[in-house]
């Protein structure tokens, strides 16, 4: 039923059982929370009737929910069973009594509180506004200042108020919060001309009518699609300017801008005009602050990626000229030694005239052959670059029809090193903007001080005069390319972006750092960077040299039997990957029953509630309840690629009503939490703990790249990928098989920048000790920046030999390690780190701090060209890290082996995530970014539907082995990986309907639980060899 109400809707009804509910303990959960401390014990003792067991059921219920409940013999009765048996065994056989009156439970209750240090809700309401008050700021998600007002409470350690209390109380800050902001901005805008452009906007035939043409993302990067891009700009611009200074000014968050933000991407043109103008208003300015800093990005990635096009086009024509000349220097040999012989041929009048013997010479070798042939024949190497500056003259017209007016249309900033450049820069794009052609100008006034010495031959020509000049077509492109260089090099930058803004802007503003940096340290779980670094590297000091000490004397001893050489006076060496004998079972999923995705997604949706994550976009007056077939409809219809048209023929249900659900429920917000969810929820079945490795909790991260059917913003070309079409990479972190978490990332970009991102964003309950990549993964910084914030990065590498012959450094002079065969190459530059680690700090603290893209700054500090000493320093720190991982992984095989087993993992999942997305061959048919995200985050949804019941199977198989002492058959069972797909039936029709389904757990537990029916494979994930 839709909830017409003024009231927020925040929480679904299992959420709010599951806080607010009366408990439904289990034996476990009994044991757990009737177990009563010698001061607790010592408050019922003496107490030997009705009233002692009701103290007791009372007080094990505010343990678990921190509130009071009106006890029942219906509600109650095992529970107060468990009690008497525990606790008045003379009762045991007599009937329940009857609850005491309410003021006897009244004074339970007080005595209760006192003895546990709590204290009622009454009198706490205002410091809890002000608490949710000061959050708002932050972000006006309901169910965010809900949760936060739970942990308010529990820390204050304050009684529970019932569940609409709370709901009415964060209504009132979120109204609050609104009325704010709304003042503010009328008192911002008066007398502005914004105001004037938003009320324009309003108006229902003004620009809103545009709304819908600015909402669109950007397709590609042909001269259509940037001249759009680049209006969306200039619609942007005025109200940009406003908002950044505005939105700074009331303090509004970066998440609670995005989401207003968000809120213009829902709503039609329409309902934007019937809103209050300045809530509209609102709305508005927040979706141009960030779009204005998108469409900034899109244009940046457009300009280097046409100009690298067009380098890539003039270098092709230069390789091709220059074999046609050689080939063409070939063919004249023939002739240039007929031309020869005619010198000592007798028969040729040694008086006849120059001019005759040339013509003859000509018939001989053709004259546009002659000069190419003299080259050759002089070993003179053919100028591919001035070819190159040829061929990018003749396409002059082409580079500035598509290229000048993205060029002027960006405000790009640079370093002090980059001054001259900058120079260029802004003397040329106020040529571009003024409409003037460049020939109007007198060329000794172009800045050409940022020319490498290099490029000037090219960029000065030769006229027809004799003398070098400077070719106008030549310097645009020259100092285009500079440009580009510069912004891989991150020396200039465009401050209102997202991607491209200069590192210090991604970091903690210095001033706030100077002042608050004990405080933010301290609000990082973060121990590295509270403890002095001459204690961290003291530490590093000495683990380094002992290992350095151990790995060699195990090789010379022969104890590390997986480490082999060859050779004496040179020798070189290889790692072994044993194969692991120990059998494991592969007929188990075979011989368990089929069942349709409809019904895993029932199931595991009633195991779980993750269905309740699925809140409304809006707060209030929601006029759609959520639609339960409906949505399992449109996530199956979502994941598999099927889209939501097709889907609704197979489910029979109406087009128009999953579009509904979809646009209204399934966003990126709620597929992250109904994902968390089912994660949570696999985490604690029994045997999630079996597939740990080393019993640690072991991660992968890996990329798998998927085409696109329809050109994106992120789709590039990967001829070994994707042939002649486009496509994107699809990043998951997978931990014990469970995939945690994932991200959409161009195909273009490299995995290594979004590990630290993807464990940091990572929501769910499930936190990896240790996480592997493969050599795509591994960088400059992800070491140290792991290892800062708790985890143990353990890479794979393709060539650990090579890796360290050239990376593994000590804290002597290589000279020092005498004949070692595994030593370092040089001596680490401790005082560096020590010089700039303040600096680093602040680099590592503004990585923990999730109000930057972590990928963003992670790329900047990768990057070779970006040159200074915090960025080598930091550098530094992870080289030692990375010696002291490199040295376990020589030493341990064990070590490589589980490696290996995480990474095999991640690629078990990209089988299955692969056969989730079956339809349309696995590519993707969206339209925007944010769509392919939504899309993959439903492909992982159904995936950990199927990874939840076969751990809930493989959970059950486990419980009766254990009860029947068969650990022989438990230890294969770790083997059994719970990524199977046997037992999903995916194709044909499904019913989504909320009819019964039959599943039982236990049945088919039984039905495949005796190991003698598993089948047996030798396990062949340690069996490859790297080096």
């Amino acid at each position: 039923m839709a909830d017409r109400s003024h009231r927020l809707s925040i929480l679904g009804e299992e959420e709010i059982q599951e806080i607010w509910g009366q408990p439904r303990f289990d034996t476990r959960e009994r044991d757990l929370y009737f177990d009563m401390s010698p001061e607790e014990l010592a408050a019922v003792i003496g107490r030997r009737n009705a009233v002692g067991m009701y103290f007791v059921l009372l007080l094990g219920y505010f343990h678990a929910r921190r509130m009071f409940f009106e006890p029942s013999h219906e509600a109650s009765g095992e529970d107060l069973q468990h009690i008497v048996g525990r606790y008045f065994p003379e009762r045991r056989d007599q009937p329940l009594p009857p609850p005491p009156s309410r003021p006897t439970l009244r004074s339970i209750e007080d005595e209760i509180l006192e003895l546990l240090g709590y204290r009622r809700w009454t009198g706490m309401r205002g410091a809890l506004v002000a608490r949710l008050q000061e959050l708002a700021t932050r972000s006006t998600k309901p169910h965010y200042l809900l949760h936060e007002a739970v942990k308010f409470l529990d820390r204050e350690r304050v009684v529970r108020p019932a569940y609409r209390s709370l709901q009415d109380l964060v209504g009132e800050v979120v109204n609050s919060e609104r009325d704010r902001l709304t003042t503010e901005l009328r008192k911002a805008l008066a007398k502005r001309p914004e105001r004037k452009i938003l009320t324009e906007m309003l108006r229902a035939d003004g620009a809103l009518n545009r709304i819908g043409l600015l909402k669109q993302d950007l397709g590609d990067f042909s001269y259509t699609a940037l001249r759009e891009e680049v209006a969306r700009r200039q619609a942007f611009a005025p109200l940009h300017a406003f908002a950044r200074n505005f939105l700074k000014k009331v303090n509004i968050s970066p998440e609670s801008s995005k989401y207003y933000a968000s809120l213009v991407m829902y709503y039609t043109a329409a309902k934007l005009r019937r809103m209050e103008p300045l809530v509209a208003w609102l709305y508005l300015l927040c979706f141009a602050f960030h779009r204005f800093r998108q469409v900034n990005d899109h244009l940046v990635e457009a300009f280097v990626v046409r100009v690298e096009g067009y380098t890539r086009q003039a270098q092709s024509a230069a390789e091709e000229a220059m074999h046609d000349a050689m080939e063409k220097s070939v063919q004249g040999l023939h002739g240039a030694g007929d031309v020869l012989e005619m010198f000592i041929d007798p028969r040729v009048d040694g008086a006849a005239r120059f001019a005759a013997v040339k013509n003859k010479a000509y018939r001989l070798l053709p004259k546009d052959r002659f000069e190419p042939v003299a080259n050759y024949l002089r070993d003179i190497a053919f100028d591919k670059l001035g070819h190159q500056w040829q061929t990018l003259g003749e396409l002059s017209q082409t580079i500035k029809r598509n290229l000048r007016y993205v060029f002027a249309e960006l405000e790009f900033e640079g370093q002090s090193k980059s001054e001259p450049l900058i120079e260029a820069v802004t003397f040329f794009r106020e040529l571009a903007r003024s409409g003037r052609s460049p020939r109007q100008v007198a060329l000794e006034d172009f800045p050409t001080r940022f020319l490498p010495k290099k490029l000037r031959r090219y960029v000065f020509v030769v006229g027809e005069n004799g003398k070098r000049a400077l070719d106008v077509d030549r310097y645009e492109f020259a100092l285009y390319r500079e440009l580009c260089d510069a912004i891989g090099a991150f020396n200039v930058f465009v401050r209102d972006s997202n991607e491209n803004r200069g590192l210090e802007d991604d970091l903690i503003e210095a001033e706030h750092w100077a002042k608050n940096k004990k405080a933010i340290l301290a609000s990082l779980d973060a121990p590295m960077l509270v403890a002095p670094i001459e204690e961290t590297l003291a530490g590093l000091e000495q683990d380094i040299e002992a290992k350095f000490a151990q790995v060699n004397e195990r090789i010379r001893s022969k104890a590390n039997a997986h480490f082999q050489t060859r050779g004496k006076t040179s020798p070189r060496w290889k790692l072994v990957y044993p194969k692991d004998e120990s059998p494991g079972a592969v007929g188990l999923y075979a011989q368990m029953p089929v069942i349709s995705v409809s019904d895993l997604m029932k199931f595991v949706a009633d195991e779980t509630g993750f269905r309740d994550r699925f809140t409304h976009v809006l707060e209030r007056n929601i006029k759609q309840a959520l639609n339960v077939p409906q949505l399992d409809a449109a996530l199956f219809g979502l994941a598999t690629n099927m889209g939501l048209l097709k889907t609704a023929e197979v489910a029979d249900m109406s087009y128009s009503s999953l579009a509904t659900t979809a646009r209204n429920f399934i966003r990126q917000e709620t597929l992250r939490a109904a994902n968390d969810t089912i994660v949570n929820a696999t985490a604690k079945l029994p045997a999630f703990k079996l597939f740990n490795i080393q019993e640690r909790l072991h991660s992968s991260s890996d990329g798998q790249r998927f085409e696109t059917q329809v050109d994106t913003y992120k789709a590039r070309h990967a001829p070994k990928y994707f042939g002649l079409g486009k496509g994107i990479s699809v990043v998951t972190a997978v931990a014990n098989h469970i995939p945690i978490t994932g991200r959409v990332i161009g195909a273009h970009e490299h995995e290594s920048h979004f590990v630290f991102d993807l464990l940091l964003h990572n929501t769910s309950d499930v936190r990896p000790e240790r996480h592997s990549t493969d050599t795509h993964g591994t960088n400059q910084c992800n070491f140290v920046i792991l290892h800062c914030y708790g985890y143990r990065f353990a890479p794979r590498y393709k060539n650990v030999r090579s890796r360290a012959e050239s990376s593994l450094v000590g804290m002597r002079h290589p000279s020092e390690y005498g004949d070692w065969l595994i030593k370092p190459i040089r001596k680490a530059k401790l005082a560096l780190i020590i010089s700039e680690w303040p600096n680093i700090q602040r680099i590592l603290a503004s990585l923990g701090q999730k109000h930057v893209s972590q990928a963003t700054i992670i790329r900047k500090l990768s990057s070779y060209s970006l040159q200074n000493r915090t960025k080598e320093a930091l550098w530094e720190l992870d080289s030692l890290f990375r010696t002291l991982y490199i040295l376990d992984y020589i030493d341990d095989v064990e070590l490589r082996q589980c490696v290996q087993r995480a990474l095999n993992r991640g690629e078990a999942y990209h089988r299955l995530r692969r056969f989730i997305a079956y339809v349309n061959a696995g590519k993707f048919r969206v339209t925007t970014e944010e769509q392919q995200q939504i899309w993959n985050d439903c492909a992982r949804l159904l995936a950990n539907c199927v990874v939840y019941y076969n751990t809930a199977v493989l959970s059950k198989i486990y419980e009766n082995l254990l009860a029947a002492g068969d650990f022989e058959a438990i230890e294969r069972l770790k083997k059994v990986s719970p990524v199977a797909w046997q037992n999903i039936n995916m194709f044909g029709a499904h019913d989504f309907s909320e009819e019964d389904f039959d599943i039982d757990l236990d049945a088919i537990a039984l039905s495949v639980g005796n190991p003698q029916n598993w089948g047996i494979v030798e396990s062949v994930l340690e069996e490859e060899i790297f080096d």
